[in-house]
């Protein structure tokens, strides 16, 4: 990436179906400086994945009208969408969805509920090693 984009805010796009779990993620990234976007499906958020530039995508895996799984498989399938991070955030703690999504290249799995602080550091993280 250009030097020029490390100025610029980051945009994280949300994509999850629980309204209540959407909007908490969304005020604390944007209490962190962050511009988030916001979806409630699969393919409203790959809509938006498209159209915005977007530095991260948070995605829950249990989604309606395309389920997390393939919005994951479509955004590293897609040679100009395959650079975005997803952190995946997830109620499965299940060890084989955990796998499942680090081979499909996931750049972290976060499990559901989860606190202010471990969202915040995550993407942090995260964005920080993409610069």
């Amino acid at each position: 990436m250009s030097m020029v984009k490390s100025c610029e805010i980051e945009t994280v796009l949300v994509i999850e179906d629980e309204a209540d779990i959407r909007n908490f993620a969304a005020r604390v990234l944007e209490m962190e400086g962050y511009h988030v976007l916001q979806a409630g499906d699969g393919e409203e958020g790959m809509r938006l994945a498209r159209e915005a530039q977007i530095g991260l995508v948070l995605l829950d895996l249990r989604l309606p009208k395309h389920s997390g799984w393939e919005v994951l498989m479509l955004l590293k399938s897609e040679p100009e969408l395959s650079v975005i991070p997803v952190i995946v955030f997830t109620a499965s703690a299940a060890v084989a969805d955990h796998e499942r999504a680090m081979q499909m290249a996931a750049a972290d799995y976060l499990i559901k509920p989860m606190s202010a602080a471990s969202l915040k550091e995550a993407v942090a993280c995260i964005l920080r090693q993409e610069r």
